[in-house]
């Protein structure tokens, strides 16, 4: 049964969904953050409208209403662990997670939705047209945004490659990152590029970079102007928070209160600090902690995106040598994600297309 002959009523609720993904996909670009709060309405959107498509298939007698159940287990029974994988081995963040479990829940089969077309204006006949246009042939809408995403972030790592090749650097980096000036990597994301082997590999963060600049209270350009004395893990005092290493956190001015490493109540007390750092580090001499790195992982809640003090270390000993560094912008994938599910409502799956033109299907 159809609205206005436009589409489901599910389906209808499901476009519900499109606008908030344009808002995160432009915030991801922007801030690569997006609040929590934002996934949960989303995906009681996704549940109400599985719901009104389970009781419209009941009692899923039929060959369209089995298929369905197909469609819904796949989504859910493989889009949904498949984001959680991607997340535990680092290749999602957890926004693109939450993103594709929402769209796996809210797109486990395809809408179907009958626009009107002027096609024809000087003859006034109403034409309408059937959206998408070319759906996968697995039906599961989640998947082919999935899919469609992945098709236009390997164009983006083409577009890297190209500009960098116009430009005459030729690097084993120069389809995943570009070369970028020190002095600008405060206000940018991504991680440093380790290019001095055969494959390039991942760095620092800079979004725990800029956490243990907070943490210790200094900039960049003050780091890079004494390094020595910054190496120097007893030049390290009283310590800030750290934030989430945002470019936009409110950072306080002056050092107030060090978090302790085993969880407790925040403390001014120089001993009481230095007592737990030590404890937390686990008897690591000062002398063998350039740089204070251990006892900034020490001290901070959480993982700093998956930094250890060997990777810090080695990306401030970088940026204290050198002025221009590789670094990997980092793809903020919900944006692609928004791109695939835009596409895959209107034109369908592009994989599928690109199969069927080369002959595999």
């Amino acid at each position: 049964m159809t609205v206005l002959g436009v589409a489901s009523a599910a389906d209808l609720l499901r476009l519900f969904v499109v606008p908030a993904f344009a808002w995160a996909a432009y915030r991801d670009v922007l801030t690569r953050r997006l609040p929590n709060k934002l996934w949960p309405p989303l995906l009681a959107v996704g549940v109400v409208a599985l719901a009104l498509d389970v009781l419209r298939f009941a009692p899923f007698t039929g060959y369209e209403s089995r298929l369905f159940l197909v469609r819904v287990g796949f989504a859910l029974l493989f889009l949904v662990p498949f984001s959680l994988l991607a997340y535990r081995l680092a290749a999602f963040g957890g926004a693109d997670t939450k993103a594709l479990i929402v769209l796996a829940v809210t797109y486990p089969a395809t809408p179907e939705y009958v626009v009107p077309l002027w096609l024809l204006p000087e003859t006034s006949w109403l034409h309408t047209a059937v959206f998408p246009l070319h759906p996968s042939a697995l039906g599961v809408t989640a998947m082919s945004a999935l899919t469609n995403a992945v098709l236009f972030g390997l164009l983006y790592v083409v577009h890297i490659g190209v500009r960098n090749a116009v430009a005459g650097r030729f690097s084993p980096a120069m389809f995943v990152g570009t070369p970028t000036a020190v002095s600008r990597l405060p206000d940018r994301h991504g991680s440093l590029l380790d290019t001095d082997g055969a494959v390039p590999t991942r760095g620092l963060d800079l979004d725990a970079l800029r956490m243990y600049l907070r943490w210790r209270g200094c900039t960049l350009a003050e780091l890079r102007r004494d390094p020595a004395a910054h190496r120097d893990p007893t030049s390290v005092g009283a310590t800030n928070d750290p934030t989430d290493g945002a470019v936009d956190a409110d950072v306080p001015d002056v050092a107030e209160t060090t978090p302790r490493p085993d969880g407790g109540a925040p403390t001014d007390d120089a001993a009481a600090v230095d007592a737990a750092v030590e404890s937390a580090a686990d008897g690591v001499a000062a002398e063998d902690d350039p740089w204070a790195a251990d006892r900034f992982l020490a001290e901070i809640s959480g993982t700093a995106y998956g930094t250890t003090p060997e990777t810090l270390r080695e990306g401030l000993d970088r940026l204290a040598e050198r002025d221009v560094v590789w670094v990997s912008p980092g793809l903020p994938f919900v944006a692609p994600l928004f791109a695939g599910l835009v596409v895959a409502l209107t034109y369908g799956d592009v994989l599928t297309e690109l199969l069927r033109l080369v002959g595999v299907l």
